[in-house]
């Protein structure tokens, strides 16, 4: 931690959720953005250089060569490739927030579980998905108890990249176990969809649940609960449709970019770089509070 109580981070990765992130970081008063590392000279380095964000064109070598330590390491890139770029981090000694479906790291969703942030080095951000519903699936099966859970998630082809849809599979399966840890409810399907529609859709992410004394008054509630929590990072975020008929519950939100490098419609990058911001920041937090007990 630098001497303004500011964490030296760096980005790997230079797409759409790489560059989002660093333009995040910029305005973050507790992080100091100190590289975006890529693996070409992309049109969008050369772009972020102008701004006047450092960057390199090595990769994970970038990291590995600096003449730093970080003290946060952001990855955006695959999931093929997180449990890689851990174990060459890890004489560093820096978190790694992990923004691919890898299921490498301790899964964090900050609404729910933030307390659980500064006891693993690496860390997990589920899937964009995984962060707009777990929260409310959560809330949900802590005070009735849930049979089942389906959740299709719904993204503008735009706003998927290369490297997400290499992942899809990935995706899938680490949605699933999330809201499984998080609710305890072993029957749970998670279906993804990339939509061509233009205008191109905004986010969504549609919750059916199956239950025991599921009532309106009962899920609203805790749906709304969750839902003002969520806001409190991630902005865009919105309940658009909360109903309970008999033992079914549907849930359905949308999310839209807080618009700083992203288009409205790309709620999917803009909730999962907020949420990554949120615990990166409450790390800081931490971290600050314990170099003061050190010196007090």
């Amino acid at each position: 931690m630098q001497a303004t109580g500011r964490l030296s981070v760096s980005v790997l990765g230079a797409g759409l959720i790489g560059m989002d992130l660093a333009t995040k970081i910029m305005r973050s008063d507790c992080l100091d953005l100190r590289l975006v590392a890529g693996r070409h000279d992309a049109a969008e380095l050369r772009r972020a250089s102008r701004r006047g964000m450092p960057v390199a064109t090595g990769g994970i070598q970038s990291l590995v060569d600096a003449e730093e330590d970080f003290d946060v390491v952001f990855d955006a890139t695959n999931a093929s490739c997180h449990a890689e770029h851990a174990e060459k981090l890890a004489a560093s000694g820096a978190m790694l927030v992990d923004l691919t479906p890898s299921r490498v790291g301790q899964m964090i969703v900050p609404s729910v579980n933030r307390e659980d942030i500064g006891s693993h080095r690496d860390i997990s951000m589920v899937t964009c998905g995984g962060q707009a519903c777990v929260p409310i699936l959560h809330a949900i099966a802590r005070v009735h108890e849930i049979d089942c859970v389906e959740v299709v998630t719904t993204a503008a082809t735009l706003s998927v990249g290369r490297a997400s849809r290499l992942n899809l599979d990935e995706y899938v399966q680490t949605t699933q176990d999330a809201i499984r840890w998080f609710t305890g409810v072993e029957d749970v399907k998670a279906l993804v969809n990339i939509s061509p529609a233009r205008p191109a859709a905004t986010f969504r992410v549609a919750m059916y649940l199956r239950g025991r004394d599921l009532t309106t008054d009962s899920v609203r509630a805790l749906v709304t609960r969750a839902a003002d929590e969520i806001r409190a990072y991630a902005k865009g975020f919105g309940v658009s449709v909360c109903t309970v008929n008999d033992s079914t519950a549907f849930v359905s939100v949308e999310v839209t970019s807080s618009g700083d490098r992203l288009p409205h419609y790309a709620g999917n990058l803009d909730i999962i770089n907020s949420a990554a911001i949120q615990a990166a920041e409450c790390y800081a937090a931490n971290r600050l509070a314990l170099a003061g007990r050190e010196t007090a």
